[in-house]
């Protein structure tokens, strides 16, 4: 087992406590731990369990899918909210950028809820645990045009796409789009994402 911890109070007491236990422990950074070379050390994909820290969350969870090749799943405890956005369906209220976002890399499974009695002090909110199983190889290809077109689709929810996508094209361009502009953000699968970036210039 390799486990990451940055407080180095407490990695010192964990290496204390697991000694001879087969507890590699890594003082680091989670945002800035080279996740490839771990598996490269190892010789094998590593698995990932961990309850994320709340405010890093994201930027950890796309740093982890940059070693998507040397990962073979997650297991993550977040809270409830988060959980249910990261698995969500096109059209419900929980589908957001996130789940556009991760679903090149991952395919999304929610396990269980944990109640706030679950931990010590008992927090004020649900937390819920899912499986992210690691593509073999991204679901289609990502470039950065993926991303403008999902942050300028759900800049403003409650807008359509007539009016988010202006962001992104022109107004030429916008006629020419294969989606119903009528409709909002929540209401495009993935594939329309897809077929919405390639239609974006390369130069912008």
């Amino acid at each position: 087992l390799d486990a990451i911890e940055i407080d180095r109070d407490l990695a010192a007491t964990l290496q204390e406590r697991f000694a001879g236990q087969g507890l590699t422990l890594h003082v680091a950074d989670a945002l800035r731990f080279d996740f490839a070379a771990l598996a490269v050390q190892r010789g094998r994909k590593l698995r990932v369990v961990g309850n994320l820290p709340y405010n890093v969350s994201t930027p950890l969870l796309f740093h982890l899918l940059e070693a998507h090749g040397s990962i073979e799943d997650l297991h993550i405890m977040l809270q409830r909210e988060v959980i249910a956005r990261i698995c969500a369906a096109p059209g419900s209220d929980d589908y957001g950028r996130l789940t556009v976002m991760l679903a090149p890399w991952v395919v999304a499974e929610a396990l269980f809820e944990v109640g706030p009695g679950a931990f010590r002090p008992a927090p004020k909110v649900w937390s819920a645990v899912a499986r992210l199983t690691v593509r073999e190889a991204p679901a289609f290809p990502v470039d950065a045009r993926f991303g403008r077109v999902v942050a300028a689709a759900f800049s403003q929810r409650r807008k359509t796409l007539r009016n988010t996508l202006k962001a992104v094209f022109s107004a030429e361009k916008m006629a020419q789009l294969p989606v119903d502009l009528g409709l909002r953000a929540e209401n495009l699968g993935v594939d329309d994402y897809v077929r919405l970036a390639a239609l974006v210039e390369p130069d912008g």
